[in-house]
C-alpha cells in the first residue's frame, strides 16, 4: 500500500514539475531568463519539486478553504434577514451533493491514473483503492479546521462542525458505490468529465435550490438539514464496504482511461467540426466594405450561427427571468422591500453575472479556428496599423453580441427597481443601465485584448499559453470577489462606467504597441 502510494504520487509529481518548468517558459518576462535546457537544469528541477510538494499540502486546505469562504459562507452573508446557521447547512447540503456526483475522484480519468495502469500496468485494484482513500482523507482533513472556523462564526454547535467533514466524504462515498452497483447492473461506467444533460438539469435545480430559495426567504429548517447532512456519516459507512470489496477495477478504469491521450485532440476536432457545420456555405454572402471591414462582414455573416446563437439564448433566458421576478413582485407585494434593497446595493454582483455569461472566450476561439490561424501567416496581417485596425473593428462586433443580454438584463433591474418601490434618485435608473453595459464592454475589451497580447493557440488550436490560464484564472477570483461588496449602486456603477473607458483606451495602446510581436501562431 504504502509502496502504491509514493509511486502514484512521483507520478502526479513528475509531470506536474514538467507542467512547473514549462508555465515559467511562457512568462513573458521570465523565459527570456530561462536557458534553452530548462527540463535540464537540476537547481529548477529541485525548485520545482519544492513548489509541488508544497502545492500538494497546499491543495489539501486551500480549495476547502476558497469553498467554503466564498460560495458557502460568503454566499451566506447575502441573505442579512435569515438565520446564519440555518442558511450555512442549507447551502451546504445541496452543494455536497453535487459535489458528490461532480467531484468524486473515483471516476475521473486523470493523467497518473493512466500512466500507472495502463502504462505501467500497476494494479488497478491496489491503485485505485489507495489513491481513493488518500483523496477522502484529504477532504476530511481538508474542511476540518474550516467548519470548525466558519461554523463558530455562524454560531453552529462545535459537535455539528467536527462532523461536517464526515458528511461531505460520506456523501462522495455513497455516490461512489451507486456508481459501482450501476456498474454491475448496466455494464457502464460513470465518468465525472461526462454527465449527461439529466445529471447537468439535476445540478442547476439544485443550484437554484441553494442559492435561489433563500433569495425568496425560503430555507429548510435547521433540524431538517442536520439530519440530511449527518445521515451521510453512517450511510458512507455503509458504502465503503461496496467500494473495498469491488473486484473489477481493471474493467472499469479501463473504460474510463481508453482513448485518454487523444481526448483532447478529439475534443478539438469535435469543436472544429461542429463549428464547420454552423458555418454558412452560402456564396451569395458578400459584402460592399473594402480592407479590413470586407473581411470582417464576409466573416460576421458567414459564423453568425457561431457568434449569436448563444447571446440570443441567453438574452431570452434573461428576460424571462426578469419577467418571473416582476410576477413575483406583482403577486406577492410583500417581497417588494427587499427587492428594492437588493438592487439598490447589490450591483456588484452583476459583474460575476457579466463575466459568466460574456461570448469573449467563444469569440475569440471562432476568431481563431477559422480565420486567424491561416492569415497569422503572411506578413501584412501582423503589421501594426492592420492589427490596430482589425482589433478595432472586431472589438465592436463582440460589443455588439455582449450587448443584447446586458442590455435586457440592465431594463430588467431598472424595471425591478420601478416594480419594487422606485428610488428617490432618477439617475439611478440610468446607472443601472449604463453600468451593465459597461460591464458587458469591459468583458468585450479584456477578452479580446487578452487574445491579441498573448495568443493562446497553436497551428492545432490547442491552448498553449499558460500566462492566459493565469490571467484568466485571476479575472475569474477578481469577479467572484466583487459579488461581496456592498456599495450604492449609483457610486459603483459611475465608477465601472469609468474604469471600462480607461480600461478601453488603455488596452488599445497596448494592442497597437506589443500585439506586432505577440500576435503570432504559438509552436
Amino acid at each position: 500500500m504504502n509502496k502504491t502510494l509514493k509511486i502514484s504520487f512521483s507520478l502526479k509529481n513528475t509531470y506536474r514539475v514538467n507542467g512547473i518548468l514549462y508555465s515559467l517558459k511562457q512568462i513573458p518576462l521570465i523565459k527570456k531568463l530561462l536557458p534553452d535546457t530548462l527540463y535540464q537544469a537540476k537547481e529548477l528541477k529541485i525548485f520545482a519539486n519544492v513548489i509541488a510538494v508544497l502545492w500538494e499540502i497546499i491543495t489539501v486546505f486551500l480549495g476547502k478553504l476558497l469553498y467554503l469562504l466564498l460560495m458557502v459562507f460568503g454566499a451566506g452573508i447575502l441573505y442579512e434577514d435569515l438565520p446564519g446557521d440555518q442558511v450555512f447547512l442549507h447551502i451546504l447540503l445541496f452543494l455536497t451533493i453535487i459535489g458528490g456526483f461532480a467531484n468524486t475522484h473515483i471516476f475521473n480519468p486523470t493523467k497518473d491514473k493512466y500512466y500507472a495502469m495502463i502504462l505501467m500496468r500497476m494494479d488497478a485494484r491496489e491503485y485505485t483503492l489507495v489513491n481513493y482513500t488518500y483523496a477522502i482523507l484529504k477532504v476530511i482533513v481538508g474542511f476540518l479546521p474550516f467548519t470548525l472556523l466558519f461554523g463558530h462564526f455562524v454560531e453552529l454547535p462545535l459537535w455539528i462542525c467536527f462532523l461536517l467533514p464526515l458528511s461531505v466524504a460520506g456523501c462522495k462515498l455513497v455516490v461512489a458505490a451507486c456508481s459501482l452497483w450501476d456498474y454491475e447492473r448496466k455494464g457502464e461506467g460513470y465518468n465525472e468529465n461526462k454527465l449527461g444533460k439529466f445529471l447537468w438539469m439535476t445540478i442547476a435545480l439544485l443550484l437554484g435550490a441553494a442559492y435561489g430559495l433563500p433569495a425568496f426567504g425560503i430555507v429548510l429548517p435547521k433540524a431538517l438539514l442536520s439530519g440530511l447532512l449527518l445521515a451521510f456519516i453512517p450511510a458512507g459507512i455503509i458504502s465503503v464496504h461496496k467500494i473495498y470489496s469491488f473486484e473489477d477495477y481493471k474493467a472499469i478504469n479501463k473504460e474510463l482511461l481508453s482513448g485518454l491521450t487523444n481526448q483532447m485532440d478529439a475534443a478539438v476536432q469535435v469543436t472544429k467540426t461542429a463549428n464547420e457545420k454552423r458555418i454558412s456555405t452560402d456564396r451569395s454572402i458578400t459584402s460592399s466594405r473594402k480592407g479590413f471591414e470586407y473581411l470582417n462582414e464576409l466573416f460576421i455573416k458567414r459564423h453568425r450561427k457561431i457568434l449569436w446563437a448563444s447571446a440570443k439564448k441567453i438574452a431570452g433566458v434573461c428576460a424571462a427571468i426578469v419577467c418571473g421576478i416582476l410576477l413575483i413582485l406583482y403577486l406577492k407585494p410583500e417581497t417588494r422591500e427587499r427587492a428594492n434593497r437588493i438592487v439598490l446595493t447589490c450591483l456588484p454582483y452583476f459583474t460575476f453575472i457579466m463575466y459568466s455569461i460574456n461570448r469573449g472566450t467563444g469569440f475569440t476561439q471562432a476568431l481563431f479556428m477559422n480565420c486567424d490561424h491561416s492569415m497569422l501567416t503572411y506578413s501584412f496581417y501582423k503589421q501594426p496599423k492592420s492589427i490596430l485596425r482589425l482589433f478595432q473593428i472586431r472589438l465592436r462586433e463582440i460589443m455588439k453580441i455582449n450587448a443584447v443580454p446586458a442590455l435586457i438584463i440592465g431594463a430588467g433591474l431598472a424595471l425591478i427597481l420601478r416594480a419594487s418601490g422606485g428610488t428617490d434618485n432618477p439617475l439611478n435608473y440610468i446607472i443601472l443601465v449604463v453600468s451593465v453595459l459597461s460591464m458587458s464592454m469591459f468583458f468585450s475589451v479584456h477578452y479580446l485584448t487578452v487574445y491579441y497580447l498573448l495568443q493562446p493557440y497553436n497551428a492545432g488550436t490547442e491552448m498553449k499559453s499558460g500566462m492566459y490560464k493565469v490571467i484568466m484564472t485571476i479575472t475569474y477570483f477578481c469577479c467572484f470577489s466583487l459579488m461581496y461588496l456592498r456599495m450604492s449602486t449609483f457610486v459603483f456603477g459611475a465608477l465601472m462606467i469609468v474604469f471600462c473607458v480607461i480600461y478601453s483606451i488603455v488596452s488599445c495602446i497596448l494592442v497597437y504597441k506589443f500585439a506586432p510581436g505577440t500576435f503570432r501562431l504559438r509552436a
